[in-house]
Formats: structure tokens, C-alpha cells, sequence
């Protein structure tokens, strides 16, 4: 059960997701917010709209397979890291892709 606060807070990011449904930030609250809540399949749905409306956002591919592997679909995780790994790679964003590999590392 959500406790006031944490309800408040998703309303909040609801509210400005109505507003802004293309915001990178806002996407990525609302996948933190739910993973955070224990509702993990809802995170992966945002992190995912999170790297379409961001596809800079190399986090969002490490919580996303973070979120797939506490809901059991260990199968997708690794694809997802590497995605992202490739994404920080590109990108040139040697402390998400050292963080990505690591934690790719560990699923391997």
C-alpha cells in the first residue's frame, strides 16, 4: 500500500506527464517512481517510453533491466544493457558505460 506522500508524488508526475508527455525528465521520475514502488513492470513501460522521448538517457537502460530482473524476465536483461552500453558508448559517457558493463558483467 502507497503511503500518502508516495501517492501525492506520483500524482504530481502524472500530472506534469499530462502537460509535457514527451519530457525525458519527467518519464524518467515516473519509471523511478514506480520501480521505487515495487510496481516493476509499469517502471519498464516507462523507462522504455523514457529512451524513446530521450535516447540520451543511458540510465534509464540500466534501471530498466534492473526493474525487468526484479519481475522475473531475467531473459531480457542482458540485451537491455547492452543497448545501453552501446547508447553510453556513443554518447561518450564513460561513467554510465563503465556502470552498464559492470552491472553486464554481473549478469553474464
Amino acid at each position: 500500500m502507497m503511503t500518502k506522500l508516495e501517492s501525492d508524488r506520483l500524482a504530481k508526475l502524472l500530472q506534469l506527464h499530462a502537460a509535457e508527455p514527451l519530457d525525458g525528465f519527467v518519464l524518467y521520475a515516473l519509471a523511478q517512481e514506480c520501480q521505487k514502488l515495487g510496481r516493476f513492470e509499469e517502471a519498464v513501460d516507462w523507462y522504455d517510453r523514457t529512451i524513446a522521448a530521450d535516447p540520451a538517457s543511458c540510465y534509464a537502460y540500466f534501471h530498466k533491466a534492473k526493474s525487468l530482473e526484479s519481475c522475473g524476465r531475467k531473459a531480457e536483461v542482458a540485451a537491455v544493457l547492452r543497448a545501453g552500453l552501446a547508447r553510453a558508448r556513443a554518447l561518450k559517457d564513460n561513467k554510465a558505460a563503465n556502470e552498464i558493463e559492470s552491472y553486464l558483467d554481473d549478469c553474464e
